[in-house]
């Protein structure tokens, strides 16, 4: 018998990153193809030919000119600034009590059914209080993009806090280790990576919430500008401002997620 080489696959030997890239570029085709085709067959619908400038031509022309003029800037601005408010009070919020209730058993079983039951409630159902409470609309906006955001990030950080080995503290303690001195080396250390899991998932649920809570009484931001745009018929600034706000948060997801990892390489080196 013969020796004949036997191909065993068609596919040809590509690096792990270039596979990454062409897989993504791959993935992006795909869903400018989907977009497109929509937009043909709205185009081409008697009843929704009004719509026809949501398909990719005229909403990228419209972010083109956009970006170029400096609205994307002028309307992302505000709406980056709030998120980022409502991101450093749940912090502020979230990490301590998260601290807390991962480390004191009593304290956990005592507020686990009032957080899961205030967790389930919708942020946006806040919106009539948070109107009456805060004397501006940006400060009622940010109050409703911390109570979507604290609760990832509190329950992160107690879920990491709970992993931890408790013979870690123990030997801190033995070594004359204070209690702050115990938080800042080797627990913060220790669910850094949990903490920013739970900030980027805060992140995700923010921007989420963004949206709606700038439908209120504000004239500024990503929000404002959808409505806007859905009041004048200007859809392909409509669509053109989605892109921009699918964008944004893809940045900020991908920017957390390289914070985790590298936290990640940090602790395991």
């Amino acid at each position: 018998m013969s020796d004949v080489p036997v191909i065993t696959s068609w596919r040809l030997p590509v690096p792990g990153r270039v596979r990454g890239v062409l897989n993504a570029a791959l993935g992006i085709a795909a869903l400018l193809l989907v977009w497109w085709i929509g937009g043909r067959l709205v185009a081409n619908s008697p009843g929704m030919f009004a719509f026809s400038n949501f398909a990719p031509e005229p909403a990228l022309s419209r972010l083109w000119q956009m970006t170029l003029s400096g609205e994307v800037w002028a309307m992302s601005w505000p709406s980056l600034y709030r998120v980022g408010l409502g991101l450093v009070f749940a912090i502020l919020i979230g990490v301590p009590v998260g601290i807390a209730i991962g480390r004191l058993t009593f304290l956990r079983e005592v507020t686990n059914i009032p957080f899961q039951f205030l967790r389930m409630i919708s942020p946006l159902s806040w919106m009539p209080i948070a109107v009456m409470a805060f004397a501006t609309w940006d400060a009622a906006i940010v109050f409703l993009i911390a109570v979507a955001a604290v609760w990832p990030v509190m329950f992160s950080t107690a879920a990491g806090l709970r992993r931890l080995d408790p013979a870690w503290l123990k030997v801190a303690r033995n070594l004359g280790a204070s209690p702050l001195h115990q938080l800042t080396t080797v627990i913060l250390p220790a669910i850094a990576t949990d903490i920013l899991t739970g900030i980027r998932l805060a992140l995700g649920v923010a921007w989420v919430v963004l949206v709606p809570a700038e439908y209120l009484g504000v004239t500024s931001g990503l929000g404002y500008a959808i409505n806007d745009a859905r009041d004048t018929l200007d859809y392909d600034r409509l669509a053109a401002t989605v892109v921009v706000i699918g964008i944004i948060g893809f940045v900020i997801d991908f920017i957390c997620l390289k914070a985790v990892q590298h936290v990640n390489w940090v602790r395991e080196s």
